[in-house]
């Protein structure tokens, strides 16, 4: 029996928010000192032509989504606040001591849990503080992430004033049943309500997230959401799999069954359904599970040849170092990776000793660097070839690797040169699992990632 593309393709594999993926950081290689080395060499590279770019990871939420496994802290205490703010201030000193100039920042996103947890006072009292220590660039990038259910006219106006133009909102699926499933209520309504309003202070980029591939979830429920989605017109979206990873992240997000969620085939028609709806509205594909009108950043950054895709998500702009504040967040300066603690508790401990709460990072070689740059292509682009620059030896193993995806119409190698087709978009990252030889030459011992369709 012929199988589908689907199910052939259908496995285990990282979303390469970077390269190497985190299993396979080199942790024995890297020292605090080597951090320190690696981002001064990068702000002195980048600072002055480019900035810098922050993302600040507010992981407070009053209630446990089962959907996500983002790094977060349920609490209704919202005392945690200001304790919390002032701990990333610290961050954000300890990191400015170490900078040879005043830092320009180009972009700052943040990120959770949940921002909007946050009252606007202490919002303002976090980006007042990092902006007192630093300049905007001319060109710069602010974004948050709010919820839909607690973002306050407030919240959007404020973070306006200080120079936020981009929004995302999380709306996963409108269905109640869905909803109920991944304990995530938020009527349509409320992402009305919070989406004129941000058109209305004056947001040029309003995001949307959905998800397919949730418990339940059926075509007619992905017609519907697009549909909603589409009467409020979003600038982008992003459009993604669910994955089901509880094995790392524990309990949850066992809100559901396993025969709950859609497999296979039925998953896959769940986004095609979803990406024609898409296409017929107006929206373009950029990258992977991401789509976004004419009228917005992505979609001419694109055009451009311009997108850039890092642990902030895709981006029109790119700087070569990015600081994560907070914990679990992770800082790149492109020669190497740097994570903080996951714990709040040590977050603090080590700020009061006076030290970044770094715990673990990879020192890229020179290989890395080269595959980097041939997964960001893939992941951006939808192309990558190589010259004297991108050669590697190892590419005609690759190629070889990458022969059974050819046939299957995916992708088209020419020379020196690979392409992924339409057909192949959906299947990016098993393509750039090809090239990813940290993967090949060593397979997880036990499972790591979601699955990639």
């Amino acid at each position: 029996m012929k199988i589908s593309l689907t199910q052939k393709y259908n496995v285990p594999g990282p979303r390469y928010t970077s390269y190497p993926t985190v299993p396979y950081w080199n942790e024995s290689d890297f020292t605090d000192q080597k951090w320190i080395a690696s981002f001064q060499k990068a702000f002195l590279e980048s600072n002055s032509q480019n900035g810098i770019s922050l993302y600040i990871h507010l992981p407070f939420c009053e209630s446990m989504c089962t959907f996500c496994s983002c790094n977060k802290r349920i609490t209704k205490n919202h005392s945690v606040e200001e304790t919390y703010i002032e701990a990333i201030l610290k961050e954000w000193d300890l990191y400015c001591q170490l900078l040879q100039e005043k830092p320009v920042i180009k972009e700052i996103h943040l990120g959770g849990g949940t921002p909007t947890f946050f009252s606007t006072k202490n919002l303002e009292l976090l980006i007042g503080g990092i902006l007192s220590k630093a300049n905007k660039a001319k060109d710069y990038e602010f974004s948050f992430e709010g919820h839909p259910n607690n973002t306050t006219y407030e919240h959007l106006k404020k973070l306006y004033d200080f120079g936020f133009r981009r929004v995302s909102f999380g709306v996963q699926d409108y269905a109640e049943k869905v909803q109920k499933a991944i304990h995530r209520i938020q009527p349509f309504h409320n992402v009305a309500k919070v989406t004129f309003w941000a058109k209305e202070i004056g947001y040029t980029s309003i995001g949307h997230d959905i998800i397919f591939g949730l418990p339940f979830q059926t075509i007619e429920n992905v017609i519907d959401t697009v549909e909603k989605t589409n009467s409020l017109k979003p600038d982008r979206l992003a459009f993604y799999s669910y994955a089901h990873v509880p094995w790392i992240k524990g309990n949850g997000q066992r809100g559901f069954n396993e025969e709950n969620l859609p497999k296979d085939a039925e998953k896959r028609m769940l986004y095609e359904t979803g990406k024609q709806m898409l296409s017929k509205n107006g929206y373009h594909e950029i990258g992977m599970d991401h789509f976004a009108l004419k009228s917005d950043s992505l979609y001419k950054a694109t055009e451009n040849k311009e997108l850039h895709r890092n642990f902030m998500g895709y981006s029109a702009s790119k700087t070569q170092l990015m600081i994560g504040l907070g914990v679990s967040s992770i800082s790149d300066s492109w020669y190497s990776f740097a994570q903080n603690t996951k714990s709040i508790e040590d977050y603090y401990e080590l700020l009061e000793e006076n030290k970044l709460p770094v715990v673990k990072g990879h020192i890229l070689n020179n290989e890395d660097l080269i595959i980097r740059k041939h997964i960001l292509n893939l992941t951006c682009k939808f192309e990558t070839s190589w010259d004297n620059e991108l050669y590697f030896k190892e590419i005609h193993a690759v190629l070889e690797n990458l022969r059974e995806i050819e046939k299957d119409q995916l992708i088209v190698i020419e020379e020196n040169k690979i392409k992924i087709t339409e057909a192949g978009r959906p299947f990016v990252r098993n393509i750039c699992m090809a090239f990813d030889l940290h993967l090949k030459r060593k397979s997880p011992e036990t499972d790591l990632f979601s699955m990639t369709v």
